[in-house]
């Protein structure tokens, strides 16, 4: 049927600017074939509307060579495309499938054949039809209103400037067979639009989702430290930044605590770096395994982490991180390495009224210096 599958041209809209993206030879290879593969369902639909016009031509309708003539034309047109797409001559345009040069080519020739051979008229029209339709499907507006154009200009000359008799054949019964056949081919091509269309909008939505998903996993990932799955410092401090705002408005306790392992440059002077890495892996996942899902705890610096404690008292924040640095201390470290042992300092801090995200901080930390001060695995509160 021409170019009926022309909307195929298009399936992956190319949206680099002409040759500038730099493609790989998979990909080149890959677009080849899937243009190969459209202008063989082309092909085979000029071979079914030649052979629908070989049984009109048997029926006495039409002239025996227009279905041939027929056949040779979109032929001749679709051997040209592919030679263009095997030297990768099209590979140099943004639309690496020609939509528009095709639709018009396989147009052009939906309407001579319309004017050559009137009295089958109504198959060439309900193909132009179709091809309009499939065109549209994955064309830019752009280049719907070129196909539009070029196809009202081209039915214009054939009704108002020419005094052809467009026929619908059905005297006869293979006449009124063919016929039939060609409208239930019409109608089965636009279902298979309205399939395509369908399919093509739950892949998108499907590609919608992925992409929200990897976006989203992106963004966890920008968030997190690498090593221990805690905030990092940049994320942490938004939060303590957006909390503290918070605190302030509702007039909510806020408490924050600066947590320090233990002589930890001694564990990866002795046990080694790699240890030292597990250590932090398995401190992080204790502490989020011991705290509120509406807390937040994300890696400050080296050893240290900052503890942020929503809607929290200080006296509820004291138990808390003594309970944690209990757990901390009771952990069978020796799994790492025989004779290790770890434990954590901490300073703990209460927000007060107009208090800045600076001051809190330096707050907390002088409470952790005097943790560390005081012998450490212990909790001291300012």
């Amino acid at each position: 049927m021409g170019i009926a599958a022309s909307p195929l041209l298009n399936p992956t809209a190319d949206t680099s600017q002409g040759v500038s993206r730099k493609l790989t030879a998979e990909a080149l290879s890959r677009r080849a074939r899937q243009r190969r593969q459209i202008q063989g369902m082309i092909g085979v639909s000029y071979v079914v509307d030649a052979a629908i016009l070989l049984v009109y031509a048997h029926a006495g309708t039409t002239s025996t060579a227009i279905g041939p003539a027929f056949a040779v034309c979109g032929l001749i047109s679709i051997t040209g495309y592919i030679l263009l797409s095997e030297s990768r001559f099209t590979e140099r345009f943004k639309d690496h499938y020609l939509v528009v040069p095709q639709s018009i080519i396989s147009m052009i020739i939906m309407l001579v054949f319309a004017y050559v051979a009137p009295e089958v008229g109504v198959m060439f029209l309900c193909t132009l039809f179709v091809v309009f339709a499939f065109s549209s499907l994955r064309s830019t507006p752009w280049q719907t209103t070129v196909v539009w154009t070029t196809m009202a200009l081209g039915l214009a000359g054939l009704f108002l400037l020419t005094d052809r008799p467009i026929s619908l054949p059905h005297e006869t019964y293979l006449e009124r067979f063919a016929t039939m056949t060609v409208f239930i081919l019409t109608i089965g091509r636009c279902m298979f639009i309205g399939i395509f269309s369908s399919a093509m909008r739950e892949s998108l939505y499907k590609s919608g989702l992925a992409l929200k998903e990897a976006n989203k996993r992106i963004e966890e990932l920008a968030e997190l430290d690498d090593l221990t799955g805690s905030f990092n410092r940049r994320c942490i401090m938004r939060f303590l930044d957006d909390e503290i705002e918070r605190a302030h408005r509702a007039n909510t306790p806020c408490s924050v605590s600066l947590i320090d392992l233990d002589w930890f440059k001694r564990i990866n002077d002795t046990y080694g770096h790699p240890t030292g890495d597990e250590v932090l892996r398995t401190f992080a996942i204790t502490v989020f395994a011991n705290i509120r899902g509406v807390d937040r705890f994300g890696r400050y610096g080296g050893e240290e982490f900052l503890l942020l404690l929503p809607d929290t008292p200080h006296d509820v924040a004291v138990r808390l991180l003594n309970r944690l640095r209990a757990i901390i201390a009771e952990l069978d470290w020796s799994a790492f390495s025989p004779g290790m042992q770890v434990t954590m300092s901490a300073g703990i801090v209460t927000l007060k009224a107009g208090e800045t995200a600076d001051a809190l901080l330096a707050r907390a930390d002088g409470a952790l210096y005097k943790a560390k001060a005081e012998g450490r695995n212990r909790i001291v509160s300012a």
